[in-house]
């Protein structure tokens, strides 16, 4: 049977894209709110109109075959597509109800997200902000199926496929209590930063080393690391109660209790960027959003280091 428009209409083409991601004719269902004999019923529908199986019986499920694979992208693009023409040609931040997928780390949440909803509750109330860990085995696909819209990252674990904007180039700086014996001279010595006990942030948990130790070993050097913690979060607070010193990025070390000193050698920092699929690239209320988060990225640039100046 030859495949033409009059065959396949939009509710099928639903229905393929919901089998291809969920991989199950009971969860495409419940994703599209209809009944399982009527997935079913669409499923046959599809076949006809491909003359293809399009999916085969698993232990779990089903699976897609080759022709389903191949369909997968350009369903994804029409649907886009048919649900961008579908939206209002002017966006209302004001009005504007919607739900954003922010994929980010404990340090994009305090760096960005937290200055980023400041403004946003003021200036469109109605959108809401989901914020999602970043898993970079999976990122791609997220954004794919539309689990993430955007994603705070570097510009080493942005994939090529995606859109980019740069926000800010971060420096790290050292860490520690105000009252701590090291503080009194205002700055810290190479024999004295490697003598001396170090906490580190490690994503992944458990490592001992870090961009800090690779500096250091460039120059012949080690430092003595105590602590391994998965987080950014809870640093402040160990800092605060330990004569352990850390080196944080900038925007994290603005904590009461503590005091910023330059680090005793040169430590390479890193650029966060904003990244975003092309399935959301012409939204309206996406480029909207998107440029709110830039722009107020650069306005907490210019207050975070006006503000380090004085508690250093």
């Amino acid at each position: 049977m030859s495949t033409t428009l009059q065959n396949v209409d939009l509710n099928l083409l639903k229905a393929l894209d919901a089998l291809l991601d969920e991989r199950s004719v009971t969860r495409a269902a419940e994703r599209l709110s209809l009944t399982q004999p009527a997935v079913s019923g669409m499923l046959t529908r599809l076949r006809e109109s491909f003359d293809d199986p399009l999916f085969t019986r698993a232990q779990r499920g089903i699976v897609p075959t080759l022709r389903a694979l191949e369909l997968a992208a350009p369903v994804k693009a029409i649907l886009a597509e048919v649900d961008e023409l579908l939206q209002p040609q002017q966006f209302n931040p004001l009005t504007a109800e919607m739900t954003m997928h922010i994929a980010a780390t404990d340090y994009a949440l305090r760096a960005v997200i937290v200055p980023f909803m400041a403004r946003l509750r003021r200036e469109a109330p109605g959108i809401r902000i989901a914020v999602v860990p970043v898993n970079n085995a999976t990122l791609q696909e997220q954004f794919e199926r539309g689990e993430v819209d955007m994603a705070l990252l570097t510009p080493d674990t942005t994939p090529q496929e995606l859109h980019t904007r740069r926000l800010f180039d971060e420096e790290y700086v050292c860490l520690l209590r105000d009252n701590h014996p090291l503080a009194a001279d205002g700055s810290l010595t190479l024999d004295t930063f490697c003598a001396h006990d170090h906490a580190l942030v490690s994503y992944p948990g458990g490592s001992f080393s870090g961009v800090t130790d690779e500096a250091l070993a460039a120059l012949g050097r080690r430092r003595r690391v105590t602590l391994s913690i998965c987080s950014f979060l809870v640093l402040p607070d160990i800092l605060r109660q330990s004569d352990l010193i850390s080196v944080v990025p900038r925007r994290l070390a603005l904590n009461g209790g503590l005091i910023i000193l330059p680090p005793p050698l040169t430590i390479p920092g890193f650029t966060k960027t904003l990244a975003w699929h092309e399935r959301t690239h012409r939204h309206k209320g996406h480029q909207w959003l998107r440029q709110l988060l830039v722009s107020t990225a650069s306005e907490s640039t210019d207050l975070v280091t006006s503000a380090t100046h004085l508690v250093t």
